[in-house]
C-alpha cells in the first residue's frame, strides 16, 4: 500500500505541474500569436516576436509548440482578436498593482480582474492611478556562471547603453530605457552572452513591506490574478511578496 500511495503522490504532483506547464504555454502562445499578427512571423523583423519566443523558452515550451503557433497565425491569421488592456488599482496595505492582460472579452476580463480585487482586499482602479509609481524599463535577466563575472557584466551593460544592473545570487538584471532595450539585447546577442529573459516592465519607483497577516492575502491575490487565463504579466510593487 505504501508503494501504491507514493506512486499516486507522484502522480498527482505530475498532473498538477502538466496542467501549470498548459496554463503558462497557453499564456505564452497568446502572446506569440499576437506578436505574429501586429509584425509578422519573423522573429529577426519583429522584435516583439523574438521577445516572446526568448520567454518561451525560458519556460521550456517546445520549439515544435512556438512553430506550429507561428505557422498557424500567419498561414490562417484566425479571426480571434485580442485586446491589450492593462488594469490598475490597490491591493490590501496600500500595495499597487499592474495587471497586463490579452482577451477577446473586455468585459469578461474586466469582471474577472475587478472580482480578484475585492475577494482580497483590494479596489481595481481607473487608468493611471497607479501607473505614476511605476517606470516603464526594459529587463534582461542574465543567469550567473563562472564564465562571466559580475564586473564583465557591468561593463558590457555600460557598453551595450544599459542605465543600471542588479545582481543576485544566481542572476543578473540589467536595465535599459524602453527606447534602448532593442539594441542593448542586441549586444548581448552579438557578442554571445546568453540570458534567460528579456521584457518590458514596470518597475516601482518606491517598494513597500506589509505584515505577515496582509502579505499572505497578499500573496494569495497575485497566484489568483497569474491564475486567470487572460493574465499575462502582473506587477506591483510590494518588495517582501513571494516571487
Amino acid at each position: 500500500m505504501s508503494g501504491h500511495s507514493k506512486w499516486s503522490t507522484i502522480k498527482r504532483a505530475k498532473e498538477k505541474n502538466d496542467a501549470q506547464n498548459s496554463k503558462i504555454f497557453a499564456k505564452l502562445g497568446k502572446e506569440i500569436a499576437v506578436a505574429v499578427k501586429m509584425g509578422g512571423p519573423e522573429p529577426n523583423n519583429n522584435p516583439r516576436l523574438k521577445n516572446s519566443i526568448i520567454k518561451a523558452k525560458s519556460a521550456n515550451m517546445p520549439n515544435d509548440n512556438i512553430n506550429r503557433i507561428i505557422k498557424k497565425t500567419s498561414g490562417e491569421l484566425s479571426s480571434v482578436n485580442y485586446d491589450e488592456i492593462t488594469y490598475e488599482g490597490y491591493g490590501v496595505g496600500g500595495s499597487a498593482v499592474m495587471v497586463e492582460c490579452l482577451t477577446d472579452n473586455k468585459n469578461r476580463m474586466a469582471g474577472e480582474v475587478r472580482h480578484a480585487f475585492d475577494k482580497f482586499g483590494g479596489s481595481l482602479g481607473s487608468t493611471n492611478c497607479v501607473a505614476y509609481l511605476f517606470t516603464k524599463k526594459g529587463v534582461i535577466l542574465i543567469e550567473n556562471s563562472d564564465d562571466l563575472s559580475d564586473d564583465d557584466i557591468m561593463m558590457h551593460a555600460i557598453t551595450a547603453g544599459a542605465d543600471d544592473i542588479e545582481i543576485f545570487e544566481d542572476h543578473t538584471q540589467v536595465f535599459t530605457s524602453v527606447e534602448n532595450f532593442e539594441s542593448v539585447k542586441e549586444y548581448f546577442e552579438k557578442n554571445n552572452i546568453a540570458f534567460a529573459n528579456a521584457l518590458i516592465s514596470f518597475i516601482p519607483d518606491n517598494y513597500i513591506n506589509l505584515d505577515d497577516e496582509k502579505l499572505e492575502s497578499f500573496n494569495k491575490f497575485i497566484i489568483h490574478l497569474n491564475d486567470l487565463d487572460d493574465v499575462q504579466e502582473v506587477f506591483h510593487n510590494v518588495e517582501n511578496a513571494d516571487e
